[in-house]
């Protein structure tokens, strides 16, 4: 199917079937597709929605109840008119190339709703658990109507600096736990986050209130934020919906004040993703050339022995690579 009418099928009421195609489209790695999805992220950035729209990044340690959390958040979301895309990035393996791809079982109410699209996708080893068109992925959300996109990261590494590079607000999910369990929420991920929220508090209430009151101790250490935002930290229970209308109260509250900063993020944005892309395609370029001039493992090495060191081998082969792309 063509870009032009694939992307016309997102914007129609039955949209949900495109908009699988369509994000199918921009995470293939087939070099058959790159043309065409760069057609169809051309025309999403093109027909952005007349009505505003609000990306939220949600992440985590592993066993934090994210799943769980974005469910009970998202059925929120709806009573207030809102309609729901959600991105979960399931971790792949470098191996096999497996996913999880799980959520959709862990979000069995949220997925039967009306004005809700889940689309579990692996993130194919990237650096960070966010996959290489997760950006595009959230414009062609929006293109299809969504106007609250919510990112799900695995919570990994970098996952957290990602995502808060590709979203309006981040919220960071936090363990019942205090000490040296909070550890693993380094400080600068917390400098990050536009709103925190311990998790399980019904189950685990005086835990949950000592993680409260340890993070906020963490982020009075933290500098002040140039957009004058003032992070809280506040205790939930997804199980029992225990905050979550103050959680949503709080976001918007974020919306609303921080509006005019919201654009220039996404302008901010914008620029990095080029980055991004450049970036990606001078890579693939360089897999290219390796592969085309015969430099398999065997050729590297020999490389290494007449040249002797990594950085001089490194150099000559780059030299090669630059002078074929020379205009």
């Amino acid at each position: 199917m063509r870009p032009d009418q694939l992307f016309h099928d997102l914007q129609s009421p039955r949209h949900r079937r495109a908009l699988g195609r369509a994000i199918t489209l921009v995470e293939s790695t087939r070099a058959a597709d790159r043309a065409a999805a760069a057609e169809l992220i051309a025309l999403a950035e093109a027909h952005r929605p007349e009505a505003p729209t609000f990306r939220l990044g949600v992440s985590g340690t592993p066993g934090v109840g994210k799943s769980t959390f974005i469910e009970a958040y998202g059925m929120e979301l709806l009573r207030r008119g809102h309609r729901l895309a959600v991105l979960a990035i399931d971790p792949s393996s470098s191996l096999s190339g497996g996913s999880i791809l799980g959520d959709k079982t862990r979000m069995e109410e949220l997925t039967r709703q009306d004005g809700v699209y889940i689309r579990p996708s692996p993130n194919a080893g990237e650096l960070g658990g966010v996959g290489a068109a997760s950006r595009a992925a959230v414009l062609l959300c929006e293109a299809a109507g969504y106007d609250y996109v919510i990112v799900e990261t695995v919570g990994v590494g970098q996952a957290e600096w990602q995502v808060h590079g590709m979203t309006d607000a981040f919220l960071l999910l936090a363990q019942p736990a205090a000490g040296d369990e909070l550890q693993g929420i380094k400080r600068g991920i917390l400098e990050l986050a536009d709103h925190i929220v311990v998790n399980k508090a019904d189950a685990l209430p005086r835990e949950a209130r000592l993680a409260a009151a340890e993070l906020r101790r963490s982020l009075h250490l933290a500098p002040a934020r140039p957009d004058g935002w003032t992070v809280e930290v506040v205790s939930a229970s997804a199980l029992t919906g225990q905050g979550l209308t103050e959680i949503a109260d709080r976001m918007d509250t974020y919306r609303t004040e921080l509006r005019e900063g919201i654009q220039r993020q996404r302008a901010e944005q914008r620029i990095e993703w080029l980055r991004e892309q450049l970036r990606r395609e001078l890579l693939r370029k360089l897999d290219v050339y390796l592969n085309d001039a015969g430099l398999d493992n065997d050729e590297l090495r020999a490389r290494l022995d007449q040249h002797f060191t990594l950085p001089v081998t490194a150099d000559v082969i780059l030299t090669e690579f630059l002078k074929l792309h020379r205009p």
